[in-house]
């Protein structure tokens, strides 16, 4: 029932995207470049042939991580091409570069990012944008953001990042649930001087119609491989943590970022077995292992819209219960963490409660800071 009720409210937001009569005319006659991916949609139609039937002069495509179609699994590299479909170039900005380089904008007058993120630092399309960003700034190119809601965008969360833990799943001092779309975050990038030499790039974010932070909006096109409904994207803020530990999200089911578990746990009752999934999940971790643990579909679809927080119980609990404690954490956790405080106080048995409270002074001073890029209401106006 819920699943339905979020279907109905997210009918009355339009993306930046769909409002092509505001950025339609900032491209007349401009040599343009696109930092676009499947979610990249007008309508039924890719933002990529929408403008080509405009006769917009599209000059190359800049692909994030899991490529310009979203057809490569996590933390595979993809490599610069040519589509075949539209014979563009596609540079790479998820492989051995991260950031364009001089040669790859010196041709183009305007950046197109029209990217749909999901609100947790981990996701590394806002550090994709930062790389744009200062691409854009140090070439002088003017940067068009076409914004979307953000579906986490209903509170915010988590331990802020502490920069000596910087890294590509965690780029800025924000909290792991940011409650900002990418519009917004483009302008806390620059407002708070984040560039190298803090330089800032000029911006256009064409704002969604009729949204809020309140709003409840159902992704139209999956925006990765492994966030296939609402329910993952909902989970993704608790679960990615355990992508830093023993512990399997259901890579390789058909049920990522709704499952945890491995083999012998000895706690939960569900049980799945990974696969190798080409293109999703190659090789998983547990792959044709029997793995027992929580299955949290329910949670994800009927709680998780409404419940403001980050849960650590599964991954406090899972640590508590695993049968080798001294190998439960690797070296990935404390980057998707943004600090090594979690998982020691996870270590020294602290409680979710007691966790929390460590987080509060830091989340206040953010949403002080927030507040000053806000392009949208965090309340629904009457």
């Amino acid at each position: 029932m819920l699943f339905l009720l979020t279907q109905s409210l997210s009918f009355g937001q339009i993306t930046g995207a769909a409002q092509y009569e505001l950025y339609l005319p900032l491209l007349k006659g401009k040599k343009v470049g696109l930092v676009v991916n499947q979610t990249s949609m007008v309508g039924k139609e890719h933002l990529v042939d929408f403008l080509q039937k405009r006769q917009v002069k599209i000059k190359a495509i800049f692909a994030p991580e899991h490529g310009f179609r979203g057809d490569h699994s996590a933390g595979e590299k993809v490599k610069s091409t040519i589509d075949k479909t539209t014979k563009l170039p596609v540079y790479s900005l998820y492989g051995s570069y991260k950031k364009p380089n001089e040669a790859q904008l010196k041709e183009l007058d305007v950046v197109i990012f029209d990217i749909q993120d999901v609100g947790a630092r981990f996701y590394t399309y806002i550090s994709t944008l930062h790389y744009v960003m200062e691409a854009c700034a140090e070439q002088h190119k003017l940067l068009i953001i076409l914004d979307r809601p953000n579906p986490n965008g209903y509170y915010v969360d988590g331990m802020v990042l502490d920069t000596a833990f910087r890294s590509f799943v965690g780029m800025h001092p924000v909290p792991v649930v940011h409650g900002c779309t990418i519009g917004e975050y483009a302008q806390m990038i620059n407002g708070e001087g984040w560039l190298k030499g803090k330089i800032k790039c000029e911006i256009k974010v064409i704002k969604v119609k009729d949204y809020h932070h309140q709003s409840v909006y159902v992704l139209p096109v999956k925006p990765s491989p492994n966030l296939p409904n609402m329910s993952s994207i909902y989970l993704y803020p608790s679960l990615c943590f355990f992508e830093g530990t023993l512990i399997s999200v259901g890579r390789g089911t058909q049920h990522p970022f709704e499952l945890v578990g491995r083999p012998y746990s000895k706690i939960g009752s569900d049980t799945f077995t990974p696969r190798n999934l080409p293109g999703i999940a190659e090789h998983p971790p547990f792959e044709d292992k029997l793995c027992k643990g929580f299955d949290l579909r329910t949670y994800g679809s009927d709680i998780a819209p409404f419940q403001k927080k980050i849960n650590l119980y599964w991954l406090i609990e899972m640590y508590k219960n695993d049968l080798n404690q001294a190998q439960f954490f690797n070296n990935f956790f404390d980057k998707l963490a943004g600090t090594d405080k979690l998982r020691n106080q996870i270590i020294v048995g602290m409680s979710e409660e007691d966790i929390r409270k460590t987080w509060q002074e830091d989340l206040k001073k953010y949403k002080k800071m927030r507040n000053r890029y806000l392009l949208y209401s965090d309340v629904q106006k009457p």
